[in-house]
């Protein structure tokens, strides 16, 4: 685990109907189920071609009665929990779950200094896909962060897991900062706009056809905020919620037909969510191990 500090490893989707969910998904993204419930807690891995993907489970009804909302949560890997959840801590952020030992290893869930929430975890027990499949349909392919001061947020990172910069985009006052860890550029995060929604982790799922992904979302009861808009090299995204509330991306190709049918002007990136927007041009680095 230790060569994996610092990059996403897992995903959970904390839901209030985990059966509703399941379905939604295995629609939208194209995941099969596989139930890895314990005693204590009931669990399901979501897989593509047999590999886990990312978790799925109940909000706890503490957290409901606090009024927490169904959503998805990413796992940073780290060599001590412990010792990082401390760090983070230190840097002005916070701890919700301390470390704690689980049915995936040993976690905490905890806070950037401006209340993004995420988490960490120590030798997990899932086992994790090839580096390849950060581009391949069915996996998770890029982290997104709406930062409340994205230059603090980069020093924050940077600091706590060692990502590096890799790509700024210049042209718009937000600049939509591109992180790497190793050589592989994982994500980008940006300063939001005053009116957005409280800092968040937003985590993009890979798919085959766009159209088809939103079209399904859309049959399924969810809805779509924005897109599709294009990235880089056929790459196009849009931004999406559950019907249960959980906010989610889905990136992919568009085909042809699709494109001129409901064509976009620019090529780039845009903060565009339920009412509020800023836009600037997006150059994705797809190096990779």
């Amino acid at each position: 685990m230790a060569s994996s500090h610092g990059r996403f490893v897992w995903y959970e989707l904390m839901t209030t109907d985990m059966e509703s969910a399941r379905g939604f998904y295995a629609s939208v993204v194209g995941w099969d189920a596989q139930e890895a419930a314990t005693s204590e807690l009931d669990y399901t891995l979501l897989t593509s071609g047999g590999i886990p993907v990312c978790g799925l489970m109940g909000l706890p009804q503490d957290a409901l009665k606090k009024g927490a909302t169904p959503r998805w949560t990413g796992y940073v890997a780290v060599a001590d929990v412990a010792a990082i959840a401390e760090a983070i801590k230190r840097r002005g952020g916070a701890v919700y779950v301390p470390p704690t030992d689980t049915n995936i290893g040993r976690i905490a869930v905890v806070a950037d200094p401006q209340t993004a929430t995420f988490a960490l975890v120590e030798g997990l027990k899932v086992d994790r896909p090839a580096s390849e499949a950060f581009y391949q349909p069915g996996h998770v392919g890029w982290h997104e962060l709406f930062a409340v001061d994205r230059e603090a947020a980069f020093a924050f990172y940077s600091a706590a897991f060692g990502w590096r910069s890799a790509e700024v985009e210049a042209e718009s006052p937000d600049m939509y900062q591109l992180f790497s860890l190793g050589d592989d550029t994982i994500g980008g995060m940006f300063t939001k706009p005053a009116a957005a929604p409280i800092p968040f982790w937003l985590y993009y799922f890979n798919v085959d056809d766009l159209d088809a992904a939103l079209r399904r979302t859309k049959a399924g009861g969810g809805q779509v905020f924005e897109g599709p808009l294009e990235l880089a090299d056929d790459v196009w995204m849009a931004r999406c919620r559950d019907p249960l509330g959980a906010l989610f991306a889905l990136r992919g190709a568009r085909s042809r037909k699709a494109i001129e049918r409901d064509p976009v002007a620019e090529l780039g990136w845009s903060s565009t969510w339920g009412g509020f927007s800023s836009r600037g041009r997006l150059v994705v680095d797809k190096r990779r191990k």
